[in-house]
């Protein structure tokens, strides 16, 4: 690597919000036993996060990330009598690649380790596998659940062989419709019309869903019947779909999943749902969900699910959304990357399975899955979907079926000339999630939100278009000498008033935006400032106040 690249490599680590399981920042020198337990950690963490390196980097300050170089040096540098550099490497097993990068910015010497990640195995140093959790660094031995997934990082669970599968394992009617799709897949390529005329052990290959004509595990999971599951065990190959309403109803299905998503996806009730423009006489009618977009779901779940976590798929339908949860942490990037579709994914956990059900038309595997969603809610009016990414082990995705907002519905079906960059973050104002400060002026410069940060709302201009006046007037605060005249006027009428009496008169004035805190301090600071002006004295005590007028 050039300095030039290190140096541009140092900033994009430095801007890293926060250190990370395979990103560490020191001052200064540190134990060398200790760097060789870092040197462990960030490798098992690189793994656990899909980063192609891990990095452990001297002469940035921990918390700020400000670059203040450092006296540490790995030139010349012993373990007794043994170059450290050595020293390191002869205890770390299985051996790992690290590199050493020294380097000079902007005066302030920089020591730089360049961590492939753990692969098949986890990365120790002297017989133990370390890891970092949140800021602590401590034994891989307490969390068997990376353990296992550092143990399968490497192998493709769903390229696998099942020496004792075969082609009677497979459901006919699946395997039918499996060469419909595959034909429909690649009507244009050269091949098709001898489709066919292969017969079944020569398609599965063609279609990439066996190997050597040997049943895999993508071919069990796609076309598998019901009672050959067991080839796949201790995998758990199932979906449950789980009504969670005023009604209670659950079910689940297995094998083959080429058939059962879609009697997953006709379990789930898909109403009609009416909006009604401020200026269109007729109503405008979509269906509560998009059967394109569930499937899609579905689908996505079963392709990027972690099998070795033993764990099924699950559909949970509530009134107003739908909730898909899988397996296994999203592998490549953050969801947000792919809504404008402009990202490609460069990995997969399942790359058999992907490809197989790529061929089969069942996902896209360009990464414009996520894309698809965002352009299908947007285009019926809804708030866009929500991942959920709090458990490490597990990805949720929420699909809405009913607004929040009924400003930003009505605003979708007006404004067809926003963005979907511009809707995704309007999709953040109406759920009260943070927007960066540049995106939050260009919206107000666009006259499409007010507030002040972080209570941001639909924009006056924008109320006016949908007749949302009264909405906008609920959270436009009134002018502050507006406030005093009440308090001063009511004091006058009642010739004194508490606090509890102020509260009642003024509450409901203030903004709907403001929290019970927010209107409690505001209506502290409003008779603070009038008794400083000598306008209003408290007659009775600090505890129990009682306002009168000054003169």
């Amino acid at each position: 690597m050039t300095d030039t690249d290190l140096i541009d490599l140092l900033h994009d680590l430095c801007s890293q919000p926060q250190e990370q399981q395979w990103l560490e920042f020191k001052s200064n020198g540190t134990d060398h036993e200790q760097i060789g337990e870092y040197i462990s950690a960030i490798s098992n963490g690189a793994t656990l996060a899909n980063k192609p390196f891990g990095y452990l980097v001297w002469g940035v300050e921990d918390g700020t990330h400000k670059i203040k170089g450092t006296t540490f040096t790995f030139v010349n540098a012993k373990h007794g009598n043994q170059d450290l550099e050595l020293w390191l490497r002869t205890y770390l097993e299985p051996k790992i690649n690290f590199e050493i990068f020294e380097f000079d910015y902007a005066e302030n010497h920089i020591v730089l380790l360049r961590i492939p990640p753990a692969k098949s195995e986890p990365t120790n140093f002297q017989r133990k596998a370390f890891i970092r959790v949140g800021s602590h660094k401590t034994e891989l031995r307490k969390y068997p659940d990376w353990i296992r997934i550092i143990y399968n990082s490497q192998e493709d669970w769903s390229a696998k062989v099942v020496e004792k599968a075969s082609i009677t394992d497979l459901d006919p009617q699946a395997l039918k419709l499996a060469r419909e799709k595959f034909k429909e897949k690649n009507r244009n390529a050269t091949y098709t019309n001898q489709i066919d005329t292969w017969d079944d052990a020569t398609f599965l290959d063609k279609a990439r869903i066996t190997i050597d004509r040997k049943i895999t595990h993508t071919a069990l999971l796609l076309l598998g019947k019901p009672e050959s599951v067991h080839y796949l065990l201790p995998s758990v190959a199932e979906i449950t779909w789980k009504l969670d309403t005023e009604e209670k109803a659950y079910e689940h299905f297995t094998v083959p999943f080429l058939l059962t998503t879609t009697q997953v996806m006709q379990r789930i009730r898909n109403i009609q749902v009416r909006f009604y423009p401020d200026f269109e006489l007729l109503a405008t009618t979509v269906n509560k969900y998009d059967t394109k977009s569930i499937l899609e779901a579905i689908h996505n779940c079963v392709a990027h699910q972690d099998y070795s976590l033993q764990s099924r798929i699950i559909v949970t339908e509530k009134v107003d959304k739908l909730i898909f949860a899988n397996a296994g942490n999203f592998f490549e990037g953050m969801p947000e990357e792919y809504s404008l579709g402009e990202k490609t994914p460069k990995r997969y956990r399942n790359p058999w399975l992907v490809n197989a059900m790529h061929s089969l038309g069942m996902i896209d595997r360009l990464g414009y899955g996520i894309h698809t969603l965002y352009l299908s809610q947007r285009n019926r009016f809804f708030p866009l979907p929500d991942y959920i990414l709090s458990d490490p082990q597990e990805v949720v995705m929420y699909m809405y079926g009913q607004t929040i907002d009924e400003n930003y519905s009505k605003l979708l079906i007006e404004r067809h000339d926003l963005s979907l960059s511009q809707v995704t973050l309007l999709d953040k104002v109406q759920k009260k999630e943070p927007i960066p400060d540049d995106s939050a002026n260009m919206l107000r410069k666009e006259k499409l939100i007010e507030g002040r940060k972080p209570n941001y709302y639909v924009g006056k201009d924008v109320s006016q278009a949908t007749d949302k006046k009264a909405e906008y007037s609920k959270n436009k605060a009134f002018d502050k000498r507006q406030y005093f005249e009440w308090i001063l006027k009511s004091i006058q009428e009642h010739g004194s008033m508490s606090r509890k009496d102020i509260d009642e008169l003024l509450w409901n004035m203030l903004p709907a935006w403001m929290n019970v805190e927010q209107k409690s301090n505001r209506i502290r600071n409003l008779l603070t400032e009038l008794r400083e002006a000598n306008k209003i004295v408290n007659a009775g005590s600090d505890r129990n106040p009682e306002w009168i007028l000054k003169n």
